[in-house]
């Protein structure tokens, strides 16, 4: 009897887990495309700017990325309430 329990309890735990993995990986395929736009700077474009304009040019960066995620997060959370 208490091993059967046992047993049940490790089948209750392994769905939970497994239930957790598919959630996870179809919350980082929904991300991927928002979290993608921060790569837009690679270091090839970075290349030859001068030390005294790295910050403006990484500040830019960044609010360019807050903007485009201002813009991309609401309309991916409709669309993924309005069509599942």
């Amino acid at each position: 009897m208490a091993v059967t329990s046992l047993l049940a309890l490790l089948d209750d735990i392994a769905t939970v887990l497994d239930d957790v993995t598919l959630m996870t990986k179809v919350a980082a395929k929904k991300t991927a495309g928002v979290l993608g736009n921060d790569l837009a700077l690679n270091t090839e474009q970075a290349s030859g700017v001068r030390a005294d304009r790295e910050i403006p040019v990484v500040w830019a960066v960044a609010k360019g990325a807050m903007k485009n995620k201002r813009i991309l997060v609401p309309v991916a959370l409709a669309i993924s309430a309005f069509i599942p």
